[in-house]
This record gives C-alpha cells, structure tokens and sequence, in this order.
C-alpha cells in the first residue's frame, strides 16, 4: 500500500512503524471474512482493510476529523483474527495498538465514555478496588434499568455481568514459593492476575496444584502486578508504559534471587501482551529487561506440554468442547497443547463446529461495546450447545467469564480440569455433578 506521510511525522518511531506495516498491505480483502464485527453488519469501516484505510487517513493528515473514526477503532476487539488470515503478513496487532494513543490524544470523548474507560482503567487492574467495586455493583444490580437509563447502557451491562459472589482462593494469600510435591525438577514463575485473583481465583490454586503435583516449584513473587494488558488495549500508553515497567521490574528482581525458568500465565490475554513486552518498550532503559521476561513468558498449556501430566486418577470425566481463546490462538499460535492435553488427561474433547469467531469478551471491550459482545457470544454459544458436549474449557478469563454468562454449560478454565484429572479437587462448577 503506497503511504504519503507528512514530513513532520517521518521521525516519529511510532509513525514509521505504523508506515512499515502498511506496506505490505495489498488491499486484498482476505481479512474481511476473518474479521467478527465486519461479518455481523458488513460495514467495511469495521473490518481491518477499512480500519487500516481510516488510520492511514488520520495519520497521513488526510482525514483531519479524528472523532469520525473513534467509533470503527473502538469497534475493533483486536482478536487478532485478520493477522491470522493475512497472506501478506500485515502485523495488525502493533498497527492497532501504536493507532490507539495516537487517537486518544486527538480525540476528546464524550463525557460518559471518558467516564466508563476511567473508571475500568483505575479499577479492573487493581484486586481490592476490583473486589470492593463488585461488592458495590451487586448491591446496586436491583437499580441496574434506572442507573441505566441516567447514565448509559455501559453502567447496566457492567451492573448485569458482575458476578454472584467472589471466590477467594484456598491456597495464594500473597506472595510466597510452593513446594514442588516430590524432588525438585524445575522452578517457575506465576502471574496471579488482577481480575482473574477476583473473579476466579480457583484458576491459579490448581495451576499450582498442578505444577506442584509435576514437582516444579511455584514462586509467586512480591511487586510483578498487572502487565497492562486492559489498559494498553484502551490507548492509555502512560498507564501502560508504567504497568509493563513495574512488572518487569518484578520480575528481573525474581530473577537476581532465585531465578525461574519460566513466567506462567493462565490468562491468554496477559500472556499474548508479557510476549510483546520487548516491542512494547522499544526505545526505552527496560527494553532489555522486557525481552527478557517476553521470552520466558508461557502460557501454562504450553509449559505443562512440554513436561507431561501427572498420572490421571479419574475413571468418569466430562465431554469437553474447547474454546479457543483469540489470544492464544490468534495472539500466541498456541492450539495443540491444550486439546491434547486434555485428551492426554481422558477427556473426549469436541471441536466447536463452523468457523471460528470471537466470543466478544476481548479484555474490556464486553464491557465497553455490550451490544456487539452479546451478539458475538450468543453466536458462539449456539454453535457450542448444537454439539452435546457436557462442559465447556478455555484458556482466558474474559472468555470464561462471557460464555458462563450466556451458556447453561458449566464453563471452566482448561488447567483446572487438568488438575482434577490429575487429583484435585473438581472445578467448582462442576462439584455438584455426576462426575465429582
């Protein structure tokens, strides 16, 4: 794709960047039916090619009202789906996330939009906050048509999805090491997560279950926080750049005391972002540092793969179907080890049929876009429930918790059933079942 960049602009990294992928765009087209939003209402301004004419407008001065584009970007879940279906290798992923600042310090957003991303940016990242905000959001869902109707279908939506009650985790109280169950044969690293700790803390107790069991030991380490995966998908690069530094920081000082092999994550979209980490702080004193911790960034399938499971202790288990989270698939190529490995557990595991989109979760964007991410997930929900399969496994949080909401399977993250399969305990939604 031919680029007319202002002179002004050429020495800025970002923008070279940004021009770099755009030529090797050849317009071809091959995105769109790759691509969730465009194959919903068929608007080419919502489809990659169309988003990636628009960014090329606003970057190259042409379209000089940023304001008339906010609403395709911010439509964009960043799946990542058009990357894969790219012949011609255009790295959509750092084209949409160098996009997003740039248009949030040309915009100014509407009062309540401000608002809402605000509020989730000084929220979701943070457990106690989190945690305390989901006490208050169930006390006010009874208000949830009234606050909506005030204040806009966000607030109802954020009011409507959260959750019953907030599990704690019977096992992580902080940061500490856990055991290896027999001789020590490795040492890894866990990210606890921010939302996952509040939401779902029962999927880090069996990742270290299951480490554990495989007689690697747990460092669960003081100061690696949030890698700022929520916050750099919403264009707030200084948030960002702050989360990802303070992480490596952790991180690197984990490693001067007693190093790990590698950085566990059970969450595919924190994973996806920790693997970026040397490109998201290129140019900076950490760029080292932040290579670093992206190379030994895996995703738990992938490091349980390479090791292989414990015995399997469970003579009755589910028919699974797994959900591929856009994130690991798209995001990291991660696809086999986790069928496999719950195959290799004794799981029956079934493929979702058709053509797979994304489920609308996308980090905030649920929260953010409701109405597309209902339509999305009621479409992977039907496919799913055609099958017959008794439960459904994913690999990320955000898809966990927006299949549950729509689905009348039990929903559940693909490590705890390796851990039940394995002896632990069953996932608490499935305690209750014919198989616990």
């Amino acid at each position: 794709m031919r680029t007319q960049i202002p002179d002004a602009l050429k020495n800025d990294p970002d923008i070279a960047e940004m021009d770099a992928i755009l030529r090797k765009c050849v317009h071809c087209g091959f995105c769109l039916s790759a691509c969730p939003t465009y194959s919903l209402n068929g608007d080419e301004r919502t489809s990659p090619r169309g988003r990636i004419y628009l960014i090329k407008s606003m970057i190259e001065g042409v379209q000089q009202d940023a304001e008339s584009i906010l609403a395709p970007i911010d439509s964009c879940l960043s799946c990542l789906a058009c990357a894969s279906a790219c012949p011609s290798g255009v790295d959509y992923q750092h084209f949409i996330d160098l996009a997003r600042p740039r248009l949030e310090r040309s915009v100014t957003r509407a009062p309540g939009d401000a608002f809402v991303r605000g509020l989730l940016a000084r929220l979701l990242p943070y457990p106690r906050r989190f945690k305390a905000a989901l006490m208050l959001a169930r006390l006010a869902r009874p208000l949830a048509p009234l606050l909506e109707a005030l204040l806009g279908k966000r607030i109802g939506a954020m009011l409507r999805m959260a959750p019953a009650e907030a599990r704690r985790s019977d096992i992580i109280d902080g940061p500490r090491t856990f055991e290896a169950t027999g001789a020590r044969v490795g040492r890894v690293g866990l990210l606890a997560g921010c939302a996952q700790q509040v939401l779902r803390a029962s999927i880090n107790d069996a990742t270290i279950r299951l480490l554990t069991r495989m007689n690697v030991e747990v460092v669960v380490p003081d100061n690696a926080g949030c890698c700022g995966a929520l916050v750099h998908h919403m264009g707030r690069s200084d948030d960002a750049h702050a989360a990802v530094g303070s992480a490596v920081d952790g991180w690197m000082a984990q490693q001067g005391q007693a190093p790990v092999e590698a950085i566990i994550v059970n969450a595919a979209g924190c994973g996806t972002h920790m693997k970026d980490f040397g490109f998201v702080m290129r140019g900076t004193a950490q760029q080292a540092d932040a290579a670093t911790v992206a190379d030994l960034t895996r995703d738990v399938s992938e490091f349980v793969a390479t090791r292989g499971l414990p015995t399997t202790t469970r003579p009755r288990l589910p028919r699974v179907i797994y959900h591929d989270a856009c994130s690991l698939l798209h995001g990291q190529k991660v696809t086999a080890p986790p069928r496999q490995l719950l195959r290799d557990a004794g799981f029956e595991v079934t493929e979702v049929p058709g053509k797979h989109f994304c489920c609308g979760s996308a980090g905030s964007y649920n929260l953010l876009q409701p109405e597309t991410a209902n339509e999305l997930a009621l479409r992977r929900i039907k496919a799913i429930e055609a099958t017959g399969a008794e439960v459904i496994a994913t690999g990320n949080i955000g898809c966990l918790e927006q299949l549950a909401r729509m689905s009348g399977l039990p929903v559940v993250h693909t490590v705890e059933l390796l851990d039940w399969a394995t002896g632990g305990p069953p996932p608490p939604e499935l305690a209750q079942g014919p198989w616990a």
